[in-house]
């Protein structure tokens, strides 16, 4: 049966042109009709990056290529992307036409990769999946099709890990996010390869994947998939922390449970998370006053309307440091079935003494109408996108913009992970909080 869903908060399956675009020099080469790359830059996509936006190569498919197939225009495409575009990787994507239509996509690329050309495809046609789930699907094409040549010794690097957290441009702190846990995990003694970013060394970094010691996966489902891959095909064994880690407790569970995993040296691990405690600690103390002479005027229940790894960080991190008591907490990322117990699970045990309701739901009008219902009428705090904003204001709520997408603040390098982060979402919160004091 079909549903109408008002206000996606993710894209299709080619949304993982962002992920590409995220890597550091690399190129998507989208073969898909017109407007298709245009509208998910425009969603989830703030800033052009390298060769983002505009500047993506795209074969533009209309009715001929439809009827005739796109082959030959898109080995056309790929012939004048190397003479114009200097970059360290391209990867072809397919959108709805060119999967409908069945082109041979793999034909037209395997002779450019015999030239020894860095050239990847993967068929991320729209309707397939969504862009949660093929940036799973393109990361484990370029390992496959690139990363692998550089495969010949099989021997690991101690202390070498790969990092997979959130899904690039999706999350729109992803690039701080990425940057604040690749600087808690060098702090406690590894080689972090993060892949996407400005802390990234590029292709370079994505070479020495398979040397790696262990993987990361910081997600609550959303990377499995290419921790698994690793596993099967280098034999690298990979630890799971479920949500994004915020705040002082959070990341320094994550960092032990890293530590615990990798058996690293319990003295630099200990006396880097104290030192991390002491001052993050040291900064909260000093907004005590500021609590108990608000505390009447501050929000006192939250809602989250996020992913996953963001509403379970998001929740622990507002209960268990903040003090503030979760009202319904809405998952809209189309988690698979398979992962949604040990969410809730997640939520069940949010801490020592309370739980939350959690609701998997991706019509987010519906959500909003919801909220609106709520009889509680306690000053609330909404996490959400830009389309909250009039939610917001009709409830007299504060919002944070949180998921995509974001429409009226600009992010470059603010992220909300880590030690660091949970200091930015007090600092953004009651920023908000008090800009209603006029």
């Amino acid at each position: 049966m079909s549903k109408f869903i008002e206000q996606p908060r993710y894209s299709c399956a080619l949304g993982a042109q962002q992920s590409v675009v995220a890597i550091k020099r690399a190129v998507p080469i989208v073969h898909a009709g017109p407007g298709c790359s245009g509208k998910i830059s425009r969603l989830i996509g703030q800033g052009e990056g390298y060769a983002g936006g505009s500047t993506i190569p795209c074969t533009n498919s209309s009715e001929t290529e439809i009827v005739f197939g796109g082959e030959e225009k898109l080995n056309t495409l790929i012939e004048g992307a190397f003479k114009v575009i200097d970059a360290d990787l391209y990867v072809v994507l397919t959108g709805c036409t060119a999967d409908i239509v069945g082109d041979n996509v793999e034909s037209v690329v395997a002779p450019w990769q015999d030239l020894d050309k860095p050239i990847v495809y993967a068929e991320t046609g729209g309707f397939k999946s969504n862009n949660y789930v093929s940036h799973e699907v393109v990361v484990n094409a370029i390992i496959d099709q690139y990363v692998d040549k550089f495969c010949n010794d099989k021997s690991k690097i101690p202390h070498l890990v790969n990092v997979f957290a959130t899904v690039p441009y999706q999350d729109p702190y992803w690039n701080g996010n990425l940057e604040e846990i690749k600087r808690i995990l060098e702090g406690i003694g590894l080689t972090v390869n993060i892949l996407f970013g400005t802390e990234s060394n590029g292709v370079k970094e994505w070479q020495t994947i398979p040397k790696a010691q262990y993987n990361i996966v910081i997600n609550a489902w959303s990377g499995l998939e290419i921790a698994n891959h690793l596993k099967e095909k280098y034999g690298t064994p990979y630890i799971h922390f479920p949500y994004l880690p915020i705040g002082g407790k959070a990341s320094s569970e994550f960092l032990h449970q890293v530590a615990d995993q990798m058996k690293l040296d319990v003295k630099q691990v200990t006396s880097f998370i104290q030192k991390e405690e002491e001052k993050f600690y040291m900064h909260i103390e000093r907004m005590a006053d500021f609590l108990l002479e608000f505390r009447y005027g501050l929000p006192r229940r939250f809602y989250t309307i996020l992913d996953a790894s963001y509403a379970i960080g998001f929740a622990k991190y507002l209960l268990n440091e903040l003090g503030l008591l979760p009202a319904r907490q809405f998952i809209v990322d189309n988690t698979p079935k398979r992962f949604q117990d040990a969410i809730r699970n997640e939520f069940q045990h949010i801490s020592e003494f309370r739980s939350a309701e959690v609701v998997f739901e991706t019509d987010c009008g519906a959500i909003q109408e919801s909220i609106a219902k709520d009889e509680n009428k306690s000053r609330a705090l909404i996490l959400g996108s830009s389309w909250e904003k009039n939610l917001a204001q009709e409830l007299k709520a504060d919002l944070l913009t949180v998921s995509a997408p974001i429409s009226h603040r600009l992010v470059l390098n603010c992220g909300y992970a880590g030690y660091n982060g949970g200091l930015r979402v007090v600092e953004d919160i009651y920023d908000r909080v008090l800009d209603t004091y006029r």
